[in-house]
């Protein structure tokens, strides 16, 4: 006999559960999503949960792998988020019994394609422990993707070192990131509750919506798992780019353990970049951080997969810890460890970085001529395909790091601004 635990509201799940027992299915228990346990798994060879953010979270969904028990989702569900689980098509919400019992015996259930991506995208900035540089790269990238003509999202998801409100001179008791989770919980967020609880910020390329995060890291409870997904669902509504700025740390094997409801310390970095659809991996450019990066960058690529694109920047560089070809010994050692040969260099500017902070603005409103600021311009359209396409950007290619790159430059540069460089004669 088949048992299952249905995981619904009232009074729609002693209802299902009746009919459910007459079709000669075992009903386990009546249960909400979060107080779901492993005992409870033990016993059942299927679960029955409504198809939302809030109650099928990747916790959920990897404890049910561990138990094999089988997930039935009901409702209009998100094709997207049932697609990254690999779970099966949502059935209507009203489905009657014989409808689940039939979906229990389908043994090649019709897995959900992912919607098509739109437009609006969720862009995580992650990088390693040690300051690489994970906030300014976050402020960057917002300011330069909002020059762009798209509606932009700054927020604030680290639960360890919040940063970004000071680093723009806001107050760090602002609602933020924290009172936008809790009102998901409830049901009551929507983009025009956000538009209220965010900070608009005029920069030079446009204004920025910030949510900034939590006055006190030791509120990291409240930026639970199944909040901050539900809060970057309204976020991809609300603007056209969201760009989370995290904490380093992300110990997926914490997710280990018995008590599912429980908070984790890292379960915002975590969710974040599960959800995002691009992570923007910053390392700095030194042997320590480097050999950080190459360490966590594995259980990065495990915890969201092979199909989420990571953008890796190498931040601060410069020659004094990497010797002359700083960027040749980052990028060998990158392709070397990791396999990864697509990397985006972004320069040390300290005076531009002094000046930002001393001002608590965007580096491009103070030093907009800095060479930071033109580093994180072409960052920026690599993660446009279109316009990386139009722009014949290479930030990533190997030119560049070469002896006879460096050579080169300096002769086209000679060419370009002497008197024969423009004789179309002298040129052939």
């Amino acid at each position: 006999m088949t048992s299952v635990l249905i995981a619904l509201a009232e009074p729609r799940a002693s209802a299902l559960g009746a009919d459910l027992e007459r079709d000669g299915i075992r009903v386990v228990d009546v249960v909400q999503p979060a107080k779901l346990t492993a005992a409870l798994l033990a016993e059942a060879d299927a679960v029955i949960l409504p198809a939302t953010r809030a109650a099928l979270t990747s916790e959920l969904v990897e404890a049910c792998d561990r138990s094999g028990v089988r997930i039935i989702t009901l409702g209009a569900g998100d094709s997207r988020l049932l697609g990254r689980y690999g779970l099966p098509e949502a059935l209507p919400e009203d489905a009657d019994a014989w409808q689940i019992a039939d979906a229990l015996s389908d043994e090649v259930p019709v897995t959900a394609t992912p919607a098509a991506s739109s437009r609006r995208r969720v862009i995580a900035v992650w990088g390693p422990h040690g300051a690489p540089g994970r906030s300014t790269v976050a402020i960057q990238l917002a300011v330069e993707l909002t020059r762009s003509g798209q509606s932009c999202a700054l927020v604030d998801a680290d639960t360890v070192a919040p940063s970004l409100a000071l680093l723009l001179g806001l107050g760090d008791d602002a609602p933020g990131i924290a009172a936008a989770c809790r009102r998901a919980e409830l049901g009551g967020l929507d983009a025009a509750e956000l538009g209220r609880l965010a900070t608009r910020v005029e920069t030079s390329g446009g204004a920025l919506e910030v949510l900034g995060g939590l006055n006190r890291p030791s509120r990291w409870p409240e930026l639970a798992a199944g909040r901050l997904s539900a809060t970057l669902q309204i976020c991809r509504e609300w603007a056209d780019v969201t760009i989370v700025d995290v904490s380093a740390a992300f110990d997926a094997d914490e997710e280990i353990t018995d008590d599912l409801s429980g908070p984790r310390r890292n379960a915002a970095t975590t969710t974040v970049l599960r959800e995002a659809d691009v992570i923007v991996a910053v390392t700095a450019a030194d042997p320590l951080s480097v050999s950080r990066f190459l360490r966590d960058h594995a259980e990065l690529r495990r915890l969201v997969g092979p199909e989420t694109r990571i953008a890796v920047v190498a931040n601060q560089v410069r020659p004094g810890p990497l010797g002359i070809d700083a960027r040749g010994q980052i990028r060998g050692a990158l392709e070397r460890f990791a396999g990864i040969t697509d990397v985006a260099f972004l320069p040390l500017d300290q005076r531009a970085a002094d000046a930002a902070l001393l001002h608590a603005r965007p580096m491009a409103d103070v030093t907009p001529r800095s060479t930071l600021v033109a580093a994180v311009r072409r960052l920026a359209a690599t993660l446009e395909p279109q316009r990386a396409v139009a722009a014949g950007v290479t930030a990533g290619s190997r030119r560049g790091s070469s002896r006879a790159a460096r050579w080169l430059r300096p002769a086209h540069g000679a060419r370009a601004t002497s008197p024969l460089g423009s004789d179309p004669e002298w040129a052939s």
